[in-house]
């Protein structure tokens, strides 16, 4: 049994190991670990095998070392709170909600109060337990902090296990919209560009054809142009981290207010507009917000679609562009 409270490790693999998938390997190394843990740890590079990044489901062979720390405890112990949570659409399977920038979805290191997650075990006690992660009750997706917008949480075991697989399957219809610098050259496009974990910066993804990446795909049009800067609107076909954020820099036109992914000196191409580098300055967040949610429901199969109105930050945003353009 091993401590797994910020415990670093190096675990030889033994003969009875080989042909082992690397998530089953930590989990049951560490029987404290929720198999979905263990394949966060692992893709997001705290945990590798002789020094190199793996997929969950690698097969260790002779020779490999497992090594890593683990920086969260399965267990997060998190309460209840009496957050605020716009609840769009309720019924007896899930919860449609829209949430406001700058809160986390769910507990992590450095993050066990004032998440999502300890809203909603507030507002309905019954979704504890839903799910695969006790830190993730009813959660289905999720959101970056400081992007808005709309998600879906189960209620049920079965509403779950159903939402899951129509996001597996890319059943599920997302719609973004975004805030990104300067005017693309067409009204409509599609970035069809991997995406994989930063070679050197552990928390950032970037466009590679590398090691872990994924297939990504990102359709967007425009919906309104202004100075040096245009509204689109994003339908994601893949749900891969940061992945509107990442395509959008790659194009050069990233979403305006992304620390992560935006230009090293965003302002400089506003230096001959002063009110317009001002109004881009107080930018508190990345200006991208999930509009649309669509997908059938787990019990009628119907076809639903929900809508989460554009943040009141976003609006106000807009109208000092337009007051200035």
């Amino acid at each position: 049994m091993h401590d797994n409270s910020n415990k670093s490790f190096a675990i030889p693999v033994e003969n009875t190991d080989i042909g082992k998938r690397l998530d089953s390997f930590i989990t049951s190394s560490f029987p404290e670990l929720s198999r979905s843990i263990a394949s966060r740890l692992i893709r997001n590079g705290d945990i590798t095998v002789s020094g190199s990044m793996k997929k969950p489901g690698y097969r260790l062979r002779a020779g490999d070392i497992v090594a890593g720390t683990i920086h969260e405890p399965a267990a997060c112990r998190f309460e209840p709170e009496p957050i605020d949570i716009q609840i769009l659409f309720e019924d007896a399977l899930f919860l449609v909600i829209n949430k406001n920038p700058g809160i986390v979805v769910h507990p992590s290191p450095g993050h066990n109060h004032g998440t999502i997650a300890n809203g909603l075990l507030f507002l309905r006690p019954e979704i504890k337990g839903v799910g695969v992660d006790t830190t993730r009750p009813g959660i289905v997706h999720r959101l970056d902090k400081d992007t808005s917008g709309i998600m879906i949480v189960a209620k049920t075991e079965f509403a779950y296990n159903y939402l899951v697989s129509q996001f597996k399957e890319r059943h599920i219809s997302k719609t973004y919209m975004g805030i990104v610098y300067g005017i693309p050259d067409q009204d409509t496009g599609q970035i069809l560009l991997k995406i994989g974990r930063h070679a050197s910066h552990r928390k950032k993804m970037t466009v590679t054809d590398h090691g872990n990446a994924r297939y990504a795909e990102t359709h967007w049009k425009i919906k309104e142009k202004f100075q040096w800067l245009t509204l689109v609107e994003f339908n994601i076909k893949t749900g891969r981290t940061h992945q509107i954020r990442v395509h959008c820099a790659a194009i050069r036109h990233p979403i305006v207010g992304d620390p992560t992914y935006g230009f090293k000196r965003p302002l400089k191409q506003f230096e001959n507009n002063l009110p317009l580098k001002e109004i881009v300055c107080n930018v508190p967040r990345q200006m991208l917000h999930a509009w649309q949610l669509g997908f059938i429901h787990p019990e009628t199969s119907e076809n639903l679609k929900f809508e989460a109105p554009l943040p009141d930050d976003m609006i106000d945003f807009i109208d000092n562009i337009k007051k200035i353009s």
